[in-house]
C-alpha cells in the first residue's frame, strides 16, 4: 500500500496482540509511526521490529491512557515529532472477567477508562490534525458489542456497546471535517487481553474450541492478521466513503445470535 509511506501513524495498545501487529504491518508500508502503551518493555521491542521492517519512523511513547495529561502528552509529542497526523488508531483495552454480583467499582472505571474513554479524548485531541490532513480513525471493539453476551464480561460487553455508539456519532460529527472514523468488531482472539481473565492455556484453548463450533465459516478462530487487514482496509483511501461502520470480522458470528 504505497498510499501509507511516510504517513503518521498513531496506535494505542501497541506493546502486544492486535496493537504490535498492526503497527508492524503499517512499518511495513514506510509509515511513521507513534506508537503508545503503558508496557515499557514489550513496548521497546514492537519499536525495535518496527525499525527493522521498515518504518520510516518510529516515537514510542509509555502513556497511561487513563491519565488525562496522558493523553495530551501523547498527542503533544506526536506532533512535536511529526509536524502532523493522518491515522489514529484506537487498539489499547482491557477485559476483565466482572460478573454482576462481584464486579467492583474499580473494575467499572477501569473497563471505561481504557475502552471507551480513552479513545473518545484521544479522538477529540486529535481532531484539529486530522482535519488538515483528511484523516482517518480506527477503533477496536468487538462482536461483545452486539447480539453476544457473555455473563463473566458484562462490564466489558457494556463497553464495546459503547464503542460503536461512540463510532457511529462521531462519525456524523466528524464527516464535515472530512475524518472518518470506523470500528472493527473482531471475535474471539487468543491474545493477552483474553488470556488475561483466564485460568490457564487450556482454559484458552477449551474457551476456543467451544466458541469455534458457534462460528458459521467454520474457522477455529480469528486470527491478528485477519483483524490488521480490516484495520488497514478502513484506514486506506479504499475506504473513503466508508465511515461510521463496525466491521464485524467473526466468521458471521453474530448473526447467530448465541
Amino acid at each position: 500500500m504505497v498510499e501509507f509511506a511516510s504517513k503518521v501513524v498513531l496506535v494505542t495498545g501497541a506493546a502486544s496482540g492486535v496493537g504490535a501487529g498492526t503497527a508492524k504491518a503499517f512499518a511495513k508500508h514506510g509509515t511513521r509511526l507513534c506508537l503508545v502503551d503503558r508496557d515499557e518493555e514489550n513496548l521497546a521491542k514492537t519499536e525495535t521490529e518496527c525499525k527493522n521492517v521498515g518504518a520510516e519512523k518510529v516515537l514510542a511513547i509509555v502513556a497511561d491512557l487513563t491519565k488525562d495529561e496522558d493523553l495530551k502528552r501523547v498527542m503533544q509529542k506526536t506532533i512535536e515529532e511529526f509536524s502532523e497526523l493522518n491515522i489514529l488508531l484506537n487498539i489499547a483495552g482491557i477485559c476483565l472477567n466482572a460478573p454482576i454480583e462481584i464486579a467492583s467499582f474499580k473494575d467499572f472505571d477501569d473497563t471505561y477508562n481504557i475502552n471507551v474513554r480513552a479513545p473518545l479524548f484521544l479522538t477529540q485531541l486529535a481532531i484539529p490534525f486530522l482535519e488538515k490532513t483528511k484523516g482517518s480513525i480506527v477503533n477496536i471493539s468487538s462482536i461483545a458489542s452486539k447480539e453476544y453476551a457473555d455473563a463473566s464480561q458484562m462490564i466489558y460487553c457494556m463497553s464495546k456497546s459503547s464503542v460503536d455508539h461512540f463510532t457511529k456519532i462521531a462519525a456524523l460529527e466528524l464527516a464535515k471535517k472530512g475524518i472518518r472514523i470506523n470500528a472493527v468488531n473482531p471475535a474471539f482472539m487468543k491474545t493477552n487481553i483474553f488470556q488475561s481473565w483466564l485460568n490457564s492455556a487450556e482454559d484458552a484453548e477449551e474457551l476456543v474450541q467451544g466458541r469455534a463450533k458457534l462460528v458459521p465459516l467454520g474457522r477455529k478462530n480469528v486470527k491478528v492478521d485477519d483483524v490488521i487487514n480490516a484495520i488497514m482496509f478502513l484506514a486506506s483511501d479504499r475506504a473513503k466513503m466508508i465511515t461510521g461502520t463496525c466491521l464485524f470480522v467473526d466468521g458471521a458470528r453474530h448473526l447467530t445470535g448465541i
